[in-house]
């Protein structure tokens, strides 16, 4: 089958790709292109649908680069090839290096500064929002050279806010950083809330200055065939999930 490959307008003079989970080689709960090597996949499996990613990036697999993901605010400036150490962001004005992130949920954030040449990558889940993540990207970008002003990023397929229920204390960690969050909580069943990620992430982007900022308004919860969530395996009471991978080169 062939690959998936979702694209904004938005980043159209740059190479970059928001992969679904169609025309990959795993199989199970895996099913379609699992990049994730931290999952229970086969591993020879998972390397040829990151090879089938870098061919689509147009580069060799060792320029597929990546960090480990820990849901920090930590930002990676990568020179070079091979996996670029534990971070949640990337960012580089090297040519010929595909920075690539993975996600099951999280927003998957893409970046790119035309006037200086600069290209960033996002893993970017509650935590990492709200700590700071995506204005630390940025910052990275301005320490390349780069001005987030000239910046535009794009939000991949992550979870909806239809999907995303959460508890109280959710709230509260949010309304204890910074009150204006409510106003990304709608109310849910009893003492649920349903969290707007996307809208979060929108909003910590433009009120750090950025460019140009948007979503594909794709939810990885609610389209199956399309794309991995944790969340659905969990409710699916799945042994395990697939990661979905998102890229972007200069």
């Amino acid at each position: 089958m062939t690959l998936e490959i979702l694209t904004s307008d938005d980043l159209s003079d740059v190479r970059h790709g928001f992969f679904t989970r169609r025309g990959g080689a795993s199989s199970g709960v895996f099913a379609g292109l699992n990049c994730g090597g931290g999952s229970t996949d086969q591993r020879e499996v998972v390397a040829i649908n990151r090879a089938r990613v870098a061919a689509a990036m147009a580069v060799p697999p060792e320029a597929l680069v990546g960090v480990r993901q820990v849901h920090s605010a930590k930002v990676v400036t990568v020179t070079g090839l091979g996996e670029q150490g534990e971070g949640d962001a990337m960012v580089t004005d090297v040519p010929g290096l595909a920075l690539s992130i993975l996600t099951a949920d999280c927003m998957p954030v893409l970046l790119h500064d035309p006037s200086a040449g600069i290209v960033g990558a996002v893993h970017a889940g509650w935590k990492g929002a709200l700590g700071g993540i995506l204005e630390a990207t940025l910052d990275a970008i301005e320490d390349l050279g780069g001005d987030r002003s000239e910046t535009a990023a794009v939000i991949g397929p992550c979870i909806s806010q239809r999907a995303y229920e959460v508890g109280p204390e959710f709230l509260d960690a949010f309304l204890a950083e910074d009150p204006d969050s409510e106003w990304f909580f709608a109310n849910g069943d009893g003492d649920r809330y349903l969290f707007d990620l996307p809208g979060f992430g929108l909003k910590r982007l433009r009120d750090a200055g950025i460019g140009a900022a948007s979503w594909s308004r794709h939810c990885t919860y609610s389209s199956p065939e399309q794309f991995y969530s944790y969340r659905r395996s969990v409710h699916q009471k799945q042994a395990d999930y697939g990661r979905l991978i998102s890229a972007i080169r200069l």
